[in-house]
């Protein structure tokens, strides 16, 4: 791939591929500036850990290499881990398409399909990284846990009968 290329990459949630962001970007750039396009994309605030895998599953992205790890820039990864920061997007994509698993937020879990679509030229005067198609609304980083619909009825059981009871809205 040319230096001067750029990649269109759709991130789309795992489970949910129809809530998707496609992202323009620089293909010199690193895995570290891709992640932070994505999150960005999904309106996420871009605090966590995170890691790009060859394994497309859950099951399997964990053993399967190439990986490339924040923890691997702060010298915390296991071995044959690779950086996120020194490795460009060019070189973890080299072909189109090419798919990876992207983690986002170990403890919470956001788990995102990442493929390469498309391979251009840059354009003088533009600035990557770009969203330049959406669909979808993303989801919240923190959903409140203690957030109820108004339709959503409660329920406790009475530890006197061990009848269950309806209660709240």
């Amino acid at each position: 791939m040319a230096q001067n290329d750029t990649l269109i990459i759709r991130a789309a949630l795992e489970g949910k591929a129809s809530i998707y962001r496609d992202i323009k970007i620089d293909a010199s750039k690193s895995l570290y500036r891709l992640a932070e396009a994505i999150v960005s994309a999904f309106g996420f605030d871009f605090d966590h850990a995170f890691g790009f895998y060859s394994g497309l599953t859950r099951t399997s992205m964990l053993r399967k290499h190439p990986m490339y790890e924040l923890f691997a820039d702060i010298g915390e990864a296991d071995p044959g881990v690779l950086s996120v920061k020194k490795t460009k997007i060019g070189e973890a994509f080299p072909a189109v398409p090419h798919a990876m698993m992207f983690l986002f937020d170990y403890g919470d879990g956001w788990h995102f399909r990442v493929t390469s679509t498309g391979a251009w030229k840059k354009i003088a005067k533009v600035r990557y990284p770009r969203a330049i198609a959406s669909n979808g609304e993303a989801p919240e980083q923190y959903p409140d846990p203690e957030a109820d619909d108004e339709d959503t009825a409660r329920y406790a059981i009475n530890l006197t009968t061990g009848e269950k009871i309806k209660f709240g809205r």
